[in-house]
């Protein structure tokens, strides 16, 4: 028994290993090319570190066309539709995770149906919606989006997380008069950090990475975002493929920053999250 759990948990490092191989391998390629000059990017067989190492790719991405300006508007985008889709989301998994209305698992359902949708399929009504508001080649045009695309998933992860928040700590709030704001406010969500955490997380990835809409909607070039930013780069004729890396590297900063952050809340939060609803 005891020899075939050791046997066990050897495989288990094996199989951990290999996957963590096959993750870095790529992220590690990405690094090493991102301080590549260009003619060594298609070198064979390619140097596990190249020799000599440049700088270039990060000041040429960094200083070439509006890239800081990409970054700022990635980053105000970014953090409104995050901080509003935490906002929105949050409210409405309260509402269903514990007010009493008619219609009440109808309508969850009817928000879930967002969920089934493909995003690429809503590309065209969104940018006639986008014409009629006035929302085209506007930054609001796709926090807009954004925050709509992410509803349905957050709430559902929501939901399932407040179920869990013991309904005795909420009847004692409301015998001493607490509102159900204040319930929601001072007890359900400092109990929900771990689930609010994995939530910030998938609306932060979804708003900083999304190309497809952004391309569509914006064409003037002081409202581009990174991802468009970083696909200028890449030519008819010649891909900087050192300058697209560095670039990326750039990017996954924030990234990298906001799972520090959270981290601590994010395993128990994935644990968590879902599990009713």
């Amino acid at each position: 028994m005891k020899r075939s759990r050791s046997l066990s948990k050897i495989l288990s490092y094996i199989v951990l290993g290999l996957g963590l191989v096959i993750v870095a391998i790529p992220f590690w390629y990405m690094i090493s090319t991102a301080f590549k000059p260009q003619t060594m990017v298609f070198e064979l067989p390619p140097q596990i570190w190249p020799n000599p190492s440049t700088l270039n790719n990060f000041v040429k991405a960094l200083t070439t066309d509006r890239f800081g300006l990409y970054f700022l508007n990635s980053t105000k985008v970014t953090i409104i539709s995050t901080f509003l889709t935490v906002l929105i989301s949050s409210m409405l998994a309260f509402a269903f995770a514990r007010l009493n209305f008619k219609f009440k698992e109808p309508l969850f359902y009817l928000l879930l149906l967002g969920m089934m949708v493909p995003p690429v399929m809503l590309i065209i009504p969104q940018f006639v919606i986008s014409h009629w508001l006035n929302l085209y080649n506007n930054l609001w045009g796709l926090i807009l989006v954004y925050i709509t695309m992410n509803i349905s998933m957050q709430t559902f992860l929501l939901r399932g997380v407040f179920e869990s928040v013991p309904k005795d700590l909420e009847e004692a709030a409301m015998i001493d008069g607490g509102s159900p704001w204040t319930i929601f406010t001072k007890i359900v969500l400092p109990l929900s950090r771990p689930g609010l955490a994995v939530v910030t997380i998938n609306s932060f990835l979804y708003s900083w990475e999304e190309y497809s809409w952004a391309n569509v909607n914006i064409g003037d070039a002081a409202n581009r975002t990174l991802p468009i930013g970083i696909a200028l780069f890449q030519t008819e004729h010649l891909t900087e493929w050192g300058q697209v890396f560095a670039a990326s590297l750039v990017a996954l900063v924030p990234v990298v920053i906001i799972f520090i952050v959270f981290q601590r809340y994010f395993v128990q939060g994935i644990s968590t999250t879902g599990i009713k609803g």
